[in-house]
């Protein structure tokens, strides 16, 4: 084995498997490569580690470009677990290499949300919102990323949630636990900095209820928002039957709390 291919091991398939590596194959006398390569530069500069970026000159190193079926340049390959999982020739605007980026890159998210999952499961927000800010930066259109971050936040500080959920799409997967969360967090805020609520004989339970929300004790907040149903079912416009309902949204019917409340809800409801 060449030096070269002993190199391109160690740098580029065997550190895949800890980060991916985006290998720019590219020449001096080539043209395209000398727009392409800073664009590259830069958005590996602006990358936080998320990936790595390899230049390979072919005109020194035509072992490799032989090896990879390198027929034209510039030509980028990324590299993950020691595998090409996209590639691209040309060079590419850099709004689309970065669109061509967020597709192409393995996403770390996954992981992380489960990770944060446990944490919010044991109310620790602050530290499930130190451990997914950074990957939402790193992946903005991470939309499950994005929400759990938001129900972290709903906890600490709920005026957050508007800006940071307004880019989920309506057509998304995580729409409708978004728009929970939205609803939940103006519900939280009348706890966190209590604003003016509609008087009424119920208007002390509601508050309650959605202090209990900003807590995330969300038993006893659908058990305050129920009794407002049942003794005032008007109050605010029907507000006490739209936080029930987010709630529900929020955990998923098959939750405990959810599979526990819902009969009283609905019962509430058809009284």
């Amino acid at each position: 084995m060449s030096e070269a291919l002993r190199n391109f091991e160690q740098e580029v398939l065997l550190r895949s498997r800890e980060i991916p590596v985006l290998v720019d194959f590219w020449a001096p006398w080539c043209g395209p490569c000398k727009v392409l390569g800073p664009v590259l530069e830069k958005l590996a500069a602006a990358a936080q580690g998320r990936w790595e970026l390899v230049k390979i000159n072919t005109e020194e190193h035509p072992d490799l470009a032989q090896v990879f079926g390198i027929s034209s340049i510039p030509s980028v390959k990324l590299f993950h677990q020691g595998e090409v999982i996209h590639e691209f020739t040309g060079a590419l605007p850099e709004a689309q290499i970065r669109r061509w980026l967020e597709k192409a890159l393995p996403s770390a998210a996954p992981g992380i949300v489960e990770q944060a999952r446990t944490l919010l499961a044991q109310a620790q927000w602050d530290q499930a919102v130190r451990l997914l800010e950074p990957a939402v930066a790193a992946e903005p259109g991470q939309e499950e990323a994005r929400v759990t971050l938001a129900e972290a936040w709903l906890h600490l500080e709920p005026s957050r949630l508007e800006e940071l959920l307004r880019p989920v799409p309506a057509d998304s997967d995580f729409a409708e636990k978004a728009a929970a969360l939205l609803r939940l967090g103006r519900l939280a805020a009348l706890a966190h900095q209590p604003a003016p609520a509609p008087p009424g004989k119920m208007r002390d339970t509601f508050l309650a209820g959605a202090g209990h929300v900003f807590q995330g004790g969300y038993e006893p907040a659908l058990e305050a928002f129920i009794n407002v149903i049942e003794r005032d079912r008007g109050y605010w416009d029907g507000a006490a039957q739209a936080a029930c309902k987010a709630i529900f949204q929020l955990l998923g019917h098959r939750h405990p709390i959810a599979e526990k409340k819902f009969r009283a809800f609905s019962s509430a409801l058809h009284s």
